[in-house]
């Protein structure tokens, strides 16, 4: 069987959001899941598909988030306000009890290890291997010293680089994974958060190993907006557009009667047509 490729262009965020819900309906290869979170589940999912957002500052209704008409009768994938709630996950080094990583935590408040230590004590600028301005060195909303040790924040690093370097690189990827990733039962879904600045504009290229579709993506793709709405104000740039991307972007089965509801067909019609073999 071919391994597809996929790619929807939207204007807005909920444009996105009902565009791709609609093609996975159609596209979407069924499987069941054998390890990992929701192992036994069964799932519509891409083979790879890049999503492109021309004006993901866009608020339809108000809001950066998808809004379902209210004559479906169905709550809608993302509550309002969530947005301000999920922010501090992606943007702060808190963690919860119990957790041993967010993505914010990866991306403002990641352990600078023993060796690197090293590097940071004895920077003279002259050093080969790192970069030689010793104002990031020194710089403690880039290099956070604490009690515990010393700390990155990738956000404040990538924000005085473009202001300082100028914006023609290529180095400025935000990045959530790391190797020893592949030793947990449930590693990121959001891998890197790569950026350019091109014609006056910060563009993110995202990609994600693994997106649920239903609630994920609305609320992953409008806090990530709202932090480069923040980068932007930092550096003095306007907001560009977003290129998301992903092998594993899915709509579990448990939403599969409300994806088709909203989509103009009932869920017996779908199993009627010719779209049966990605159900059974």
């Amino acid at each position: 069987m071919q391994y597809n490729l996929e790619t929807i262009e939207a204007t807005t965020l909920p444009d996105l959001w009902f565009q791709t819900v609609y093609k996975c309906i159609e596209k979407g290869r069924n499987f069941q899941i054998d390890t990992g979170s929701y192992a036994g589940q069964k799932r519509l999912e891409f083979d790879y598909i890049t999503l492109h957002v021309k004006h993901p500052e866009i608020r339809e209704q108000g809001s950066l988030l998808p809004k379902i008409p209210e004559h479906y009768g169905i709550p809608d994938p993302v509550k309002e306000g969530y947005l301000e709630e999920y922010l501090p996950y992606l943007m702060t080094g808190k963690l919860e009890p119990g957790e041993s990583y967010s993505y914010g935590q990866r991306l403002t408040r990641y352990p600078i290890s023993k060796d690197w230590q090293v590097h940071l004590m004895m920077a003279t600028g002259e050093d080969p291997i790192l970069i030689n301005d010793l104002e990031v060195w020194k710089n403690r909303n880039i290099i956070i010293e604490t009690s515990a040790g010393f700390f990155l924040n990738q956000i404040e690093l990538l924000i005085w680089t473009y202001k300082n370097k100028g914006f023609r690189n290529n180095q400025m990827v935000l990045q959530v994974a790391h190797p020893t990733d592949m030793l947990r039962q449930d590693p990121p879904c959001l891998r890197h958060i790569d950026t350019r600045i091109q014609d006056e504009k910060l563009h993110f290229i995202v990609y994600f190993r693994s997106w649920d579709l239903w609630n994920g993506l609305p609320a992953n793709l409008g806090a990530i907006q709202l932090m480069k709405e923040y980068i932007t104000e930092e550096i003095d740039v306007e907001g560009g557009e977003i290129i998301a991307s992903s092998k594993g972007l899915h709509i579990y089965d448990y939403v599969w009667e409300l994806a088709e509801l909203i989509r103009g067909k009932s869920i017996k019609e779908f199993r009627k047509g010719d779209l049966n073999e990605h159900l059974y």
